[in-house]
């Protein structure tokens, strides 16, 4: 009974692996950039670090293209590609309050949004 189960239980590991090596994504959503890797000159608050690094995630996600996920980021979230990403990901409605994010972020106000 126990060697029944235990190879039962090898033949179901041995099926899934192959399975969760194809859904792995190539860009590790675990391995995010921090602030200081992208220079930010303004004050670290991780919470909204974290919401605006999840939006340029998810906009990754999205289209699959490794220059947007450094675009979005680039400049402490301020160029034109974060602001492609929120309206891709349907987040207009969000601006306003992400706008301060920025600033903390940065340091200044965000004049691309």
């Amino acid at each position: 009974m126990c060697s029944r189960n235990f190879a039962l239980s090898l033949a179901l590991i041995i099926a899934l692996v192959p399975l969760a090596a194809v859904a792995l994504p190539h860009h590790s959503v675990a391995k995010r950039s921090s602030f200081f890797e992208i220079d930010c000159k303004g004050q670290f608050n991780k919470q909204i670090f974290y919401r605006l690094d999840r939006i340029c995630e998810d906009c990754y996600s999205l289209f699959r293209e490794p220059q947007i996920l450094s675009f979005c980021k680039k400049q402490y979230f301020t160029t034109d590609y974060l602001r492609g990403c929120i309206d891709a990901l349907q987040l207009t409605d969000e601006i306003e309050t992400l706008k301060p994010y920025i600033k903390v972020l940065n340091g200044a106000d965000p004049n691309t949004l």
